[in-house]
């Protein structure tokens, strides 16, 4: 148990020295993917992918480009082999290029780096296979060393990704295996200090690349979460909750599941900044979404649309579902006014499969609609169909 507490205590500290941004909550993102918020998540696999496509543009160019070189210093018949699984090597980086698009799913954006770093380090163990089986000497020897130094090259290429720690052992471990097999090819004759040697140094890069992509992702969770909050409510902003609808969307039409949104709208809520000013109505605005944070089910998600408006997302939920949890809501008030009364609010409700819509802006649009349903009914009160008074 005290190891226990001492490797916490040391993660702690370590963590935060990468970024002083993070709260307590967060600094467990940076050890494993598993409970990233979607948005990051989303975010994140993004990026991953452009600056897979960036390094695999670089490869692309660069790798066939030193056969001129080891066409001057090696037989022919090296050359030609280790040419030619140049030339492969770089078709295989430019179809990576090509074809790969970001996606924004985490899955496809691990499976983007999987493909960057298995090509090259498949070239490292098929070109020392190669080379092995020649007796090299003066430069051509010296250009034939050059080719060990390639794990070091793609180990210090984790750091432009932003990884968990988890994610560079993973993607950092068939590397290091690489080496080690590369090295048992020449049991025979290796030379154990100078491999040691170099694999030592290969441990050392892997660490600072691992601190290295942490160090980005800790910026990129701290940026991430003052980008997609309003700063004056804490709900999630328009723009981020437009990116969470749409993958919401999207995972619910895959799997068939429910997805709901209740468009919620504050009564009066002018006649506020009219009466008693605008940091009443500011504070009448924080009051309200504290409350619905405080009555939120784990998975939904709050947003503040423009002005006193509101977007309430609600994963795996059906209408009838969402109908009861707004009307618990609705019973009790969203708050309190200047003057002490309740504060209301007029809802309406859409629901993805229940409603038929298409895509996640229909959903909107239809929420929005029966929220002025319920406005031109007298306020303060949930509306689910068109039909409703």
């Amino acid at each position: 148990m005290n190891i226990t507490h001492l490797a916490d205590h040391v993660w702690k500290r370590v963590a935060k020295l990468l970024s002083g941004e993070l709260n307590q909550s967060e600094l467990v993102w940076l050890a494993s993917p598993h409970r990233h918020m979607a948005l990051l998540t989303r975010r994140r696999a993004i990026m991953i992918v452009n600056r897979v496509r960036l390094f695999a543009l670089l490869f692309a160019i660069l790798t066939p480009l030193w056969s001129l070189v080891d066409l001057v210093v090696f037989p022919f018949p090296l050359w030609f082999n280790l040419a030619l699984m140049r030339l492969i090597a770089a078709g295989t980086f430019a179809s990576l290029l090509l074809n790969y698009r970001p996606s924004g799913e985490l899955f496809d954006a691990y499976r983007a780096m999987a493909l960057l770093f298995a090509i090259p380090t498949v070239f490292y163990v098929a070109s020392f296979t190669v080379l092995s089986h020649y007796q090299l000497s003066g430069i051509s020897a010296a250009i034939g060393a050059g080719y060990a130094f390639l794990p070091f090259v793609l180990l210090a290429g984790l750091s432009v990704f932003p990884l968990t720690l988890l994610e560079n052992l993973a993607i950092a471990s068939p590397i290091l295996i690489a080496q080690a097999l590369a090295g048992s090819l020449r049991w025979s004759t290796l030379d154990w200090p100078s491999f040691a040697g170099a694999f030592w140094l290969l441990v050392l890069i892997t660490g600072v690349a691992t601190l290295a992509g942490m160090s980005q992702l800790a910026f990129m969770i701290a940026l991430v979460r003052q980008a997609i909050r309003d700063t004056l409510t804490g709900a999630f902003s328009r723009n981020s909750a437009q990116e969470v609808l749409e993958l919401q969307f999207t995972i619910a039409t895959r799997s068939d599941s429910a997805l709901s949104l209740a468009f919620i709208d504050l009564d009066h809520f002018k006649s506020i900044n009219d009466q008693f000013g605008h940091e009443a109505g500011d504070k009448a605005l924080v009051d309200m979404a504290a409350f619905v944070h405080e009555n939120l089910r784990q998975g939904d998600m709050l947003a503040r649309w423009g002005g006193e408006e509101f977007l309430l997302i609600m994963p795996n939920t059906n209408l009838e579902q969402a109908q009861a949890a707004l009307q618990r809501m609705r019973s009790v008030g969203f708050g309190k006014r200047p003057d002490n009364t309740p504060l209301t609010a007029s809802v309406g409700i859409a629901e993805r499969a229940a409603d038929q819509v298409f895509n996640w802006k229909m959903l909107v649009d239809l929420a929005d609609r029966r929220m002025y349903l319920a406005k031109q009914g007298g306020r303060n009160q949930v509306v689910c169909t068109e039909g409703e008074e």
